[in-house]
């Protein structure tokens, strides 16, 4: 796992810019902090932070090829589980090797098939090639779109990188914002290829972006597709633990210290299960690690969203499995830090307004990377099972926009009661969510004969694998990788993807509940405790002293009237959020306190121009 960036420009000698390309390179320290590189040649330049996990003395990048007519070289972030199988193939087409790493695997892969490599490929992967015999830059991204990847065009070439920041290093590519941007910021939609950034585009998963002199090309290699799906509920049941089975025993592989995270619910219990069964044929045990609050368990309150308490449920699983757990405890200041919440910020590169959900992330990644490099995560379940509320919820399933912001709006309210009346009457939110809607669904194939019910479940699951999926992908990468993990997500391998999606609702639900498939498929290796419990999302604190923190930091805030956030922020709404008796202890009216305070922030860190026009 690592950070890459770079840049092409036609115009220009590029080994003359190593000022610049050192900056780039620097920003994704945190992504790779085990080695650097950079290489630059006439009109191109590619940097390299390296997290080294497989063949640790090998695998240095950027990775070049000498071939008659030009260098290859390679920049790559990621882990490719199948090249063992293909570096077998490669070899008896006459490839050699000087590393054990996959990253060669994939550059040898590149010299074989082109860009056609990105087909043969499963894992998680964010990599750009500069292919000197044509002078043209590929980069490659990922079905899933689980390892992030941004370029920006110039006028002679493109900036890419891991994250934004390594682009926004490059005095070409300033930091400004519009209208259009921070709508994308302010509704959870994810739209296809949106970066927020002025200028700025995602290589969007699946998909290959070719830039040559010419200019620039797209080609998406993979997509999810509408298939029949021909089992039988029993076979399916099988299949998808045969998958998982592979899957898992794939993820595992590793020359670092590996361990799970572990929430107690079915889906991360099933994949620690899967793991501990596994290592323990090698006469291993599994680490696993949870996140829990100070008092959480003792003092816990059920709400409509959060039933019980996870730590009795993780106790559950670390004891079945006989995992080494630990319990990653936080406290109210912790979680409500300025410095923690200035480095998620930067971690995201934007204020995405999840407060204590997104520091606990954090906090959780940085205590485990303390004692291992690799996690493999639950994360993508719900959206490939079915097991979020929305699902099973009518005025979710039968609305005309994306279901989960009805159960937002329900749950959490919405925070974009903060903004000024005047921003929002220019933002137009409703008709930027109905837009993207339209256009989310207008491709989704019905199968022949497929009845109304199934054709609108399919809508549901294709949005969750499209859309949905992508904003808690790029949280978790950006959440571990500030601290150097790797977090690997199982549920997110392609062939499971493919074949659950293609199971018709009435077989993923066949017991009334939800994540049926997923139950069944692992019954055998979780406790009866999780096997019953009912779906519960990521945890949250209820600690009053969190809230009174929040309110705390607003006044202070509220001290500095000429501060640029109260260019988008109705200063008198904040002023009676924080003001407020009665401490705002719950998450919907923690909600506007959080995103103004990471708005006010992110204003400080980023020094964005926000432009209020399109």
């Amino acid at each position: 796992m690592c950070g890459i960036t770079g840049w092409v420009s036609y115009d220009r000698d590029l080994r003359a810019e190593g000022a610049t390309l050192d900056a780039m390179t620097e920003t994704m320290a945190c992504r790779g902090p085990d080695d650097r590189g950079v290489w630059a040649e006439g009109p191109a330049a590619l940097g390299h932070r390296r997290l080294a996990i497989i063949d640790l003395p090998g695998g240095r990048q950027p990775m070049t090829a000498s071939t008659p007519h030009g260098t290859v070289a390679l920049v790559y972030s990621g882990e490719t589980y199948n090249f063992t199988e293909l570096r077998r193939e490669l070899a008896g087409r006459g490839h050699h090797f000087g590393t054990d790493s996959d990253t060669e695997v994939v550059l040898r892969g590149y010299l074989e098939w082109g860009d056609a490599v990105a087909e043969r490929l499963n894992g998680m992967y964010a990599f750009a090639v500069w292919d000197g015999r044509a002078d043209k830059l590929v980069m490659i991204r990922d079905r899933m779109g689980i390892k992030p990847f941004y370029y920006r065009p110039t006028p002679d070439g493109v900036l890419f990188g891991s994250e934004p920041k390594a682009i926004l290093a490059n005095p070409l590519a300033p930091a400004r914002v519009r209208l259009d941007g921070l709508r994308e910021l302010f509704t959870m939609v994810k739209t296809p290829g949106h970066a927020v950034w002025d200028g700025m585009r995602e290589v969007e998963p699946g998909t290959v972006v070719t830039v040559d002199r010419s200019g620039l090309r797209r080609r998406v290699y993979w997509e999810l597709e509408t298939r029949p799906h021909t089992d039988d509920r029993a076979t399916t049941i099988a299949t998808v633990r045969e998958l998982l089975d592979d899957i898992v025993r794939r993820q595992l592989v590793a020359d670092v210290p590996r361990c799970t995270l572990l929430s107690g619910g079915l889906d991360s219990s099933a994949m620690t299960a899967l793991a501990a069964r596994q290592l323990a044929e090698h006469g291993e045990k599994v680490r696993s690690f949870a996140v829990d609050f100070v008092g959480q368990s003792d003092h816990f309150v059920a709400d409509d969203l959060r039933g019980t308490p996870d730590t009795p449920f993780v106790h559950d699983v670390a004891r079945a499995s006989d995992t080494e757990h630990q319990d990653i405890v936080l406290d109210a200041q912790a979680l409500a830090d300025p410095e923690i919440r200035a480095k998620v910020i930067r971690a995201r590169d934007l204020p995405m307004g999840l407060g204590d959900m997104d520091a606990s992330l954090y906090l959780l990644f940085r205590a485990i990377r303390d004692q291992s490099t690799v996690a493999l995560s639950g994360e993508s379940a719900d959206e490939v099972f079915g097991g979020y509320l929305q699902f099973f919820d009518e005025e979710a399933r039968n609305a005309d926009t994306f279901p989960w912001l009805v159960q937002f709006g329900r749950h959490f309210g919405e925070d974009t009661e903060v903004l000024r009346p005047e921003l929002m009457k220019k933002l137009d939110l409703g008709s930027y969510v109905a837009d993207g809607y339209r256009t989310a669904v207008a491709g989704i194939r019905r199968l022949d004969g497929e009845s109304d019910f199934e054709y609108r479940m399919r809508r549901i699951c294709h949005l969750h694998l499209t859309r949905f999926v992508r904003i808690l992908l790029d949280r978790k990468d950006r959440a571990s990788m500030a601290v150097g993990l790797e977090v690997r997500v199982p549920f997110c391998d392609h062939r499971l993807v493919e074949y659950v999606y293609n199971t018709p609702w009435a077989m993923k639900s066949f017991d009334g509940r939800e994540k049926s498939l997923l139950r069944e498929a692992t019954a055998d290796l979780i406790p009866r405790s999780v096997y019953d419990r009912v779906k519960s999302p990521y945890p949250s604190t209820q600690d009053p002293k969190y809230a009174v923190a929040l309110q705390d930091h607003a006044k202070d805030l509220l001290a500095r009237p000429d501060h640029p956030v109260f260019d988008l922020v109705d200063r008198e709404r904040l002023r009676q959020a924080a003001h407020r008796d009665t401490p705002v202890s719950t998450q919907a009216a923690r909600r506007g306190l959080e995103r103004t305070l990471d708005l006010a922030l992110w204003l400080d860190l980023y020094e964005p121009e926000v432009l209020l026009e399109d």
